[in-house]
C-alpha cells in the first residue's frame, strides 16, 4: 500500500534444540517485516525431514498443531515477499527434495543474477524444475555435484553462482549456512544455552535472537560457510575474498531498528542519518513529524540536531488486513488514509517537517503531503534520509524499473513540485556513508549511483529473475 522498496525474504535456522521448529517459528515471526507473502519451516529429527509451507503470514500458518508435527532438534525457516504475478505456493520456501545427497531443504535471501543461464544449462541436461524461483537452482547444482560430502557439493554449487545470497540448508543431521563473497544480504550467528547444551541459531537479523533469548555472537562473514552438526560448529571460507557490497538499504529502511546488521546498530545508523540531514538541509519549522514507522529513527535524529520539537503528527493503523472493502463512493487517497491519519490539533497552523526514509515513485509522498495540508499545516517540508534512488536493485530487492523511479527522471525541484511540498531535500551520499561508518567501502550504493558491484551481462535475465523472486 505504501510506495516502498520490498525486501524479498528472511531466513532463520536452529541446530541442537528439541524445540527447534518452535524457535524457528518465533524467529520468522520476528522477521515477518522482510516478507509477508508466504512462509515455511523444515525440520529434521536426524532421520527424516518434515516440511510445511503456505501462503500468508507466519502466525496464521503455524498453529500449535502444525508446529508439533515438525519434529526434531534442527530446523530452517523462510518468510518471503514476491513480485506481482508470482505469488504462488510452488515458489514458497524452503524447497525440500530427496536426492543422491540425501534429504535436503534449502532457503535463501537474495537474488542469483545468473540463475537464468544456469537453469537453461541444467534443463538442457535433463533437469526438471517445479518452480520459477532461483533457489531451486541451488538444489539441482548440489544434486549434480560429484563431491562426496554435502559440504563439498554445496561449495561446488556456490562457486557457480553470481549475485546475492544468504543461504540456510538443512540435511538429516546438520544445518549449513553460507553467505555470498560480496556480503550483499545479512546473516548472523547467535547461541543460547538450555539444560547445559548449546543451541546455535542463524538469522537474517539479530532482532530474532532477542525473541528466543539467544545471544548475538557475530556475522557470518562474506564468503563463509558455517556447519552446525554432531561434531559441533565449524567455520570455513568457501570462496576467496572479494570486494564487499553490503546493501546499505538494510540500514536505511529494510531491517528493524532493534537489529544489529553488518555488525552495526540499525537504530544508531538511522538516527545519525537524521542528524546529518538536519545539518545539511536546515529549515525554519515548528514540528518534526515522521512518516511512520520507518521514518521514526531519522526524525528523532533530525529533531534532536535541529532543536525543532518532535511530534507524532501521523498515526498509523497497524491492523489493516491484506484485503479490505473500498467504499462504493470513492474517497480520495483511500489507500493511504486507511493506514495513516493526521493529528489535526498538532498540525493545524504549523510549519511541518515530514521525515521519511525514501521516495520511490513519489505517489505516496504526494498523498501524505496533501493529507498534512488538509489537516491545516501552513507549510510542509519533506526531508529524505537517503540520496535519490535512481536505479533498480538486482540483489534481492523488489524495485521498480528505472522508468518508474521518480528520481531517475526528475530533478529534486521537479520532485518537490510533484509531491507538492514547500521544500524537499535528500541526504547526501557523503553523509549516508558517514552515518553507516563506511570508512573502507563495504557497502553497495547501486540504487543511488547505478554503479553495480557485479558484472551485468544480460540485463533481460536480471529483470526476468527479479520478477520471479
Amino acid at each position: 500500500m505504501f510506495d516502498k522498496f520490498h525486501e524479498e525474504c528472511g531466513v532463520f535456522a536452529v541446530y541442537g534444540n528439541p524445540e527447534a521448529s518452535n524457535l524457528t517459528y518465533l524467529g520468522l515471526y520476528a522477521l515477518q517485516h522482510r516478507g509477508q507473502e508466504s512462509a515455511g519451516i523444515a525440520s529434521s529429527d536426524g532421520r527424516e525431514i518434515y516440511c510445511h509451507k503456505e501462503m500468508g503470514h507466519v502466525a496464521d500458518i503455524f498453529t500449535p498443531e502444525r508446529i508439533g508435527s515438525l519434529t526434531g532438534h534442527m530446523a530452517i525457516g523462510h518468510t518471503r515477499y514476491s513480485t506481482a504475478g508470482d505469488t504462488v505456493l510452488r515458489n514458497a520456501q524452503p524447497f525440500h527434495v530427496t536426492c543422491n545427497k540425501g534429504c535436503l531443504a534449502v532457503a535463501h535471501n537474495g537474488n542469483i543474477t545468473n540463475a537464468g543461464e544456469l537453469r537453461r544449462e541444467l534443463e538442457s541436461d535433463g533437469s526438471i524444475f517445479m518452480a520459477s524461483s532461483d533457489t531451486e537452482v541451488i538444489l539441482h547444482l548440489v544434486a549434480r555435484s560429484r563431491e562426496r560430502t554435502l559440504a563439498g557439493a554445496l561449495r561446488e554449487a556456490l562457486l557457480q553462482l553470481e549475485g546475492a545470497f544468504s543461504l540456510v540448508l538443512l540435511a538429516q543431521d546438520r544445518v549449513i549456512v553460507a553467505r555470498d563473497p560480496h556480503g550483499f544480504r545479512p546473516l548472523a550467528l547467535g547461541q543460547l544455552e538450555t539444560g547445559g547444551h548449546l543451541t546455535y541459531a542463524f538469522s537474517s537479523e539479530s532482532c530474532a535472537f532477542d525473541l528466543i533469548n539467544a545471544t548475538y555472537m557475530s556475522e557470518i562473514e562474506p564468503g563463509e560457510m558455517v556447519i552446525a552438526g554432531p561434531e559441533g560448529l565449524t567455520r570455513e571460507r568457501w570462496a576467496p575474498p572479494q570486494a564487499l557490497a553490503q546493501c546499505v538499504f538494510e540500514h536505511v529502511y529494510f531491517s528493524r531498528p532493534d537489529s544489529i546488521v553488518f555488525g552495526r546498530s540499525v537504530q544508531e545508523s538511522r538516527e545519525r542519518m537524521g542528524r546529518l540531514l538536519a545539518i545539511e538541509s536546515r529549515v525554519d519549522a515548528d514540528l518534526v513529524v515522521p512518516v511512520p514507522d520507518s521514518g521514526v529513527p531519522a526524525a528523532l535524529g533530525f529533531a534532536s540536531e535541529s532543536g525543532i520539537p518532535y511530534r507524532h503528527g501521523l498515526i498509523r493503523n497497524h491492523y489493516v488486513g491484506r484485503t479490505f472493502i473500498e467504499p462504493s463512493q470513492a474517497i480520495r487517497d483511500f489507500g493511504v488514509k486507511l493506514k495513516l491519519n493526521p493529528v489535526r490539533h498538532l498540525l493545524e497552523g504549523k510549519r511541518v517537517v515530514l521525515v521519511d526514509d525514501s521516495i520511490v515513485r513519489g505517489t505516496t509522498s504526494r498523498k501524505i503531503v496533501r493529507m498534512v495540508r488538509g489537516a491545516g499545516a501552513r507549510e510542509v517540508h519533506m526531508r529524505i534520509s537517503c540520496p535519490p534512488t535512481i536505479a533498480p536493485c538486482f540483489y534481492g530487492v523488489d524495485t521498480p524499473c528505472e522508468s518508474e523511479l521518480i528520481a531517475a527522471n526528475n530533478s529534486v525541484d521537479e520532485i518537490r513540485r510533484f509531491v507538492e511540498a514547500d521544500s524537499l531535500a535528500y541526504l547526501s551520499m557523503e553523509s549516508l556513508k558517514e552515518a553507516v561508518k563506511d570508512t573502507d567501502r563495504r557497502f553497495c550504493y547501486a540504487c543511488y549511483t547505478g554503479d553495480y558491484p557485479t558484472d551485468i551481462v544480460r540485463i533481460e535475465d536480471l529483470l526476468a529473475s527479479a520478477r520471479t523472486r
